[in-house]
């Protein structure tokens, strides 16, 4: 079987940006905001009860404007991130998010009816046979509305939004999008894109170019550092402000409440992985020793380890798929069965070639039940688990593709919970898959790449941002002090694993950019560690995929803690729980040890 590296697009919306379909999809949201908002200022609770029809009216009007603007928006998305130089996306893009704003200042009135009705009749309206399964959403909804300033004065900052919070976010995604990288290589100079660039530094077997790379990967985001610090600030300055507007008791609050988790599972979490960095340094500093090296400087912690003759086993884009698709059959044949439809159909973007964004993701496509998924195939084990990673995340979407709007609503926290996991299995197989120490030691280290991401990278990252954000409620970060931060942050999270560290990280990494959600960053550590207890029980249970998907049906209809309560047994603001999948982790870090000691020059 040979399956396509560029995704299918015209099945979604034929012929791109300029396609009529896309066009009139648009044109359908423009149209049906205004009916919204008639029905909208027009519902009156007491004079629809008890069957709440104009209610259902309405809510069937709204769920279809909400993946309209789904649909067009994901669609445009991935355009401009296939094509960065394609300038037509820019526009559609402005347009959607001023349709999305007005769609948001249709909500707020709802919202607040919601919250006026007494409880007895939202409960009369939640048992309707038509809404009874959106009752935790419409239930959140109301509850949120309590924060909500008046109407006019929320559409204002909506409004605004636009060109200040939203147009920040996205002046990011054009400035580092159009970043050349002149990377030199036997004699010639090349112009990489930093996705490519990216690719480089991480994964090139050999230091010295690592580190070339690297140098002119840092020096690049350097020489640009004033508009990178100027649209950070203004993202973060806005977003205070309107924390402050809204009374909210801090910068953690919206981030939170957006994963349906509590500040003491938060604490809890990274208290647990704060006293358990030890085996993680040690690790980092044993690989640096492979190569010759004292410590671990910041560019080589993601190289693969090669010891002896042994040289890492690259794979076709083909056999990526099948290496994916039998593993997953081994946990679940529904997973390995929609991962081969997203292969055969082409719902991955995979080709390594200029003129694309750095990073991988998944989007949703609501009105044709589909996800698509980006990213830059290297080859690598790595890039094999990142394929399995993105196809977790299509696979809880498809489990809920069904089911009402506010149902699909999950958070990041339980959405990286399905694609670690997915991530977990086929990192796990290829050390199993290993014929000899030596490629066993490689496949380890590949492994290993994820706890170290989430328990030491992905803590820096929230340091910082934390830090950052502290500081910035006070006026503006220059562009030192937040070199100075972000060192700060990377010193304390590694924990003594590195020698050299990356002070330009807050620029170059796309997460601090983003609009919504805020603190793109703890919600990882939580999906890496909650996987863990899931992929235990996968392992222990005759039942694993019916449990599984029952889990993921549930994701968007409770809360984090109810959640783990449910379908773990677990309370998350204890340490147990977070401490076992630390423990796994670790294991694995030893075993890397171990497995070393005889190849220590």
């Amino acid at each position: 079987m040979s399956y396509p590296i560029n995704w299918n697009l015209d099945s979604i919306f034929p012929g791109g940006i300029d396609s009529p379909q896309l066009a009139d999809r648009i044109s359908d949201v423009t149209a049906k905001l205004p009916q919204l908002e008639s029905k909208v200022a027009a519902w009156v609770p007491d004079h629809d009860a008890p069957e709440f029809t104009d209610f259902i009216t309405l809510w069937q009007l709204l769920e279809d404007i909400g993946k309209g603007l789904a649909t067009t928006s994901s669609f445009v998305e991935m355009i401009a991130s296939a094509d960065t130089a394609n300038l037509k996306t820019g526009p559609v893009q402005g347009q959607l998010t001023t349709l999305y704003t007005r769609f948001q200042n249709i909500n707020n009135p709802l919202a607040k009816k919601l919250a006026a009705m007494s409880q007895a009749a939202f409960d009369q309206l939640t048992t309707t046979s038509a809404l009874s399964a959106s009752r935790f959403g419409l239930q959140e909804m109301r509850d949120q509305a309590k924060e909500l300033l008046d109407d006019q004065t929320e559409t204002m900052i909506n409004d605004l939004a636009v060109d200040g919070f939203t147009g920040w976010s996205d002046h990011y995604t054009t400035l580092s999008g159009s970043l050349k990288f002149p990377i030199t290589q036997d004699g010639k100079t090349t112009e990489l894109s930093a996705g490519q660039t990216q690719n480089n530094f991480e994964g090139d077997p050999d230091t010295k170019t690592r580190e070339q790379v690297f140098n002119v990967w840092e020096q690049t985001w350097d020489d640009h550092a004033s508009l990178f610090g100027e649209t950070l600030n203004h993202i973060a300055g806005f977003r205070l402000t309107n924390y402050r507007l809204h009374h909210y008791p801090d910068y953690l609050f919206k981030p939170l409440q957006y994963n349906r988790m509590q500040r003491a599972t938060l604490d809890q979490m990274w208290h647990t992985i704060s006293a358990n960095k030890q085996p993680f340094a040690a690790y980092l500093t044993r690989k640096a020793e492979l190569t010759g090296k004292p410590t671990m400087p910041w560019y080589d912690q993601w190289a693969p380890v090669i010891v002896g003759d042994f040289q890492p086993k690259t794979y076709t884009f083909d056999e990526a798929a099948e290496f994916i698709v039998s593993n997953f059959a081994k946990f679940s044949p529904k997973m390995a069965a929609f991962a081969k439809q997203a292969f055969e159909n082409g719902w991955i973007e995979a080709e390594d070639r200029p003129g694309k964004r750095a990073g991988g993701y998944m989007t949703s496509v609501p009105d044709v039940k589909e996800s698509r998924i980006f990213m830059t195939f290297d080859g690598s084990a790595s890039g094999v688990s990142t394929i399995a990673h993105e196809l977790g995340h299509a696979f809880h979407s498809s489990i809920l593709k069904d089911m009402p709007l506010l149902r699909q609503d999950y958070a990041m926290n339980v959405a990286e919970t399905a694609s670690t996991f997915a991530e977990l299995i086929v990192a796990d197989a290829t050390v199993k898959a290993a014929t000899s120490p030596a490629e066993k030691l490689n496949l380890l280290d590949a492994k290993m790449a994820n706890p170290l991401a989430m328990l030491l990278n992905i803590h820096a990252r929230f340091l910082f941002e934390d830090s950052f954000y502290q500081e910035r409620e006070k006026g503006i970060v220059s562009v030192p002090r937040l070199k100075e931060l972000m060192t700060t942050a990377q010193q304390q999270a590694y924990a003594g694993g590195l020698s050299s560290f990356d002070p330009m990280y807050w620029a170059d990494k796309l997460h601090f950019y983003f609009d919504n959600p805020p603190f793109y960053n703890f919600p990882y550590t939580f999906g890496y560690l909650f996987s863990s207890g899931i992929y235990a029980k996968a392992q222990a249970s005759d039942n694993f995929e019916d449990d599984y998907i029952a889990l993921l049906r549930d994701t968007a209809n409770m809360t984090t803690e109810d959640l783990a309560k449910k379908h773990l047994g677990v309370d998350l603001t204890q340490p147990d729980f977070w401490q076992q999948g630390i423990d796994l982790a670790a294991k694995d870090a030893q075993q890397f040890m171990t497995l070393s000691e005889g190849y220590l020059k």
